[in-house]
């Protein structure tokens, strides 16, 4: 039987808010960095609106007014706090099987997160999925979301050009990142940003759950055989 043409070669995922529960630990260590250093404390929707950019972005951002001199001691109480919760934090129902089944198939994965590297390395190997992924990205040795150099990068030392590659995030940051790339995407709805700002952006479908996801996956991962070629089917 001849095997289906792949409508995507390569699937790179965010991580925070996508394939890893950790949303709500975020905003609340964003939240009490600030509180540590008597900053303006964000709202939880301003505070997870940031999240998928790299660290630094994201915090110039909670905080616009803060002076350069007192900037570092906001990204250290950052990950003063994040750290004591790291280990605490799970990937999502299903994810774990997702990915594994997806890979067993043949599908390249990779991913393309506003992590730095030393703190995707630690999720990696906390979580053991290092072997999952083909290659990996990092917003401090690419470009921070939205700028597409993680997911230009991915598919120079994969070699998977553009259009067969399939960017899954959780964030608008992401979504135009593929845009800018000139990559497919889709959205999913639990992690950082609102469904109704997810579906207000350019993607291919938002799903609300990591079955959903699958599903969708399932359905759209192949190319799909024309009218004429059923027709000629039963001819």
């Amino acid at each position: 039987m001849k095997e289906k043409e792949r409508r995507y070669d390569l699937l790179v995922w965010d991580w925070d808010g996508t394939i890893m529960d950790s949303t709500p630990t975020i905003v609340h260590c964003i939240q009490q960095a600030c509180r540590d250093l008597d900053f303006p404390v964000p709202e939880d929707s301003i505070a997870s609106y940031v999240i998928g950019l790299g660290v630094h972005d994201s915090l110039r951002r909670v905080v616009p007014s803060i002076e350069p001199a007192r900037f570092p001691e906001l990204v250290d109480r950052f990950r003063y706090h994040y750290l004591a919760k790291d280990h605490e934090l799970n990937l999502f129902v299903g994810m774990r099987e997702l990915l594994e089944d997806l890979k067993s198939k043949g599908f390249l994965l990779g991913v393309a997160t506003g992590k730095p590297r030393r703190g995707l390395n630690r999720s990696l190997d906390f979580h053991d999925l290092k072997h999952v992924f083909h290659d990996t990205r990092t917003a401090d040795e690419s470009f921070s979301k939205p700028h597409p150099g993680m997911l230009l990068d991915l598919s120079d030392s994969l070699q998977v050009p553009l259009r067969k590659m399939l960017m899954i995030g959780d964030t608008t940051h992401d979504l135009e990142m593929a845009q800018s790339a000139g990559v497919d995407g889709i959205a999913v709805t639990y992690g950082a940003h609102p469904a109704d700002t997810l579906r207000s952006a350019k993607s291919l479908a938002c799903l609300d759950n990591v079955e959903q996801l699958a599903g969708w996956l399932q359905a759209n991962l192949y190319e799909r055989e024309s009218a004429f070629t059923e027709i000629s089917k039963l001819s």
